[in-house]
């Protein structure tokens, strides 16, 4: 079971100022209520990595890194990949967060996402065999949390479908089969095998009020969070519910109705970073002017 965000302490002044805007269609960033944040992807800022994006919805910003190497398959899945996700939410993003090991949430998140990928089958398993039934590529992705303004869940998710679509395998040249020896070849690079895009859109109910991408404010008087996760085919491959409140039947199916039409406008705006955008060095000076308040939105 996992516990309620941590959040911070809000007068019953500013909440209730809060709730009448919301009544009338007014966000405090000036956003309509289902409109999503301006999404900027830089990728590959990391060229240690084989893979790795910088992600900024508004204000919250994280950082995705992409790590392959060679491990031994689960007995179930003897000729098929691993892949991991990890998160880290150090109090650099939130005073929220605490420095030791991965809150609640943190889990929630790397949970979240793990899921949405595994459900929709989006990274080619089957094709990260080295040496069937014997030695596999394991992908490990790292999200780091830089900054907290609210919905890290679908902006993790973004900055792993950058990282994984700029990923890379390199080569392996089988020395001896039979004792698992394998010589990996850095310098040949081969794209890690996907098949699916599939884009999350996070929900906080506050009251009677349903809004798409909450800030830290919104989450902070929020009664309960829901995503739903849509793969390339416009099917719901995930679903989560977070926090202790609920959903009427309408909400789930205007959410869903929300999710459907918007999911191909997300997937195309990742798609235009991934191929406009500049790496490497170059990546980090753009990195460095969004740090510094050249994103106007919350």
């Amino acid at each position: 079971m996992i516990s309620e965000i941590r959040k911070e302490i809000i007068s019953n002044i500013e909440k209730e100022i809060i709730i009448s805007q919301l009544s009338k269609n007014k966000r405090e960033d000036g956003r309509g209520l289902f409109d999503f944040r301006d999404i900027n992807i830089i990728p590959s800022p990391v060229e240690k990595a084989e893979g790795s994006a910088f992600v900024s919805l508004g204000k919250t910003k994280v950082l995705v890194g992409v790590k392959v190497s060679p491990a031994s398959p689960f007995p179930d899945t003897p000729n098929e990949g691993i892949f991991v996700v990890n998160t880290e939410f150090s109090p650099v993003a939130s005073p929220l967060f605490e420095l030791g090991p991965p809150s609640e949430y943190a889990i929630e998140v790397a949970r979240v996402v793990d899921r949405i990928i595994r459900s929709s089958e989006m990274i080619k398993l089957d094709e990260l065999a080295i040496i069937p039934g014997e030695l596999v590529w394991m992908i490990n992705i790292d999200v780091y949390a830089l900054d907290d303004n609210g919905n890290l869940i679908d902006a993790s998710l973004i900055g792993a479908l950058a990282a994984l679509y700029v990923g890379y395998l390199p080569r392996v040249e089988i020395i001896d089969e039979e004792k698992k020896k394998i010589q990996i070849v850095k310098e040949e690079k081969y794209p890690i095998p996907l098949r699916d895009m599939p884009v999350s859109f996070t929900f906080a109910k506050i009251g009677d009020i349903l809004l798409l991408d909450p800030t830290r404010i919104e989450e902070n008087i929020m009664d309960a969070r829901l995503t739903l996760a849509i793969n390339n085919k416009g099917e719901i491959c995930s679903v989560q519910k977070g926090e202790g409140g609920g959903f009427k039947l309408e909400d789930i199916l205007l959410a869903k109705d929300i999710a459907l039409k918007k999911a191909n406008d997300i997937r195309k705006i990742i798609n235009d970073q991934l191929v406009k955008k500049p790496r490497g060095e170059e990546a980090w000076n753009e990195i460095r002017g969004l740090a510094h308040g050249s994103n106007k939105e919350s």
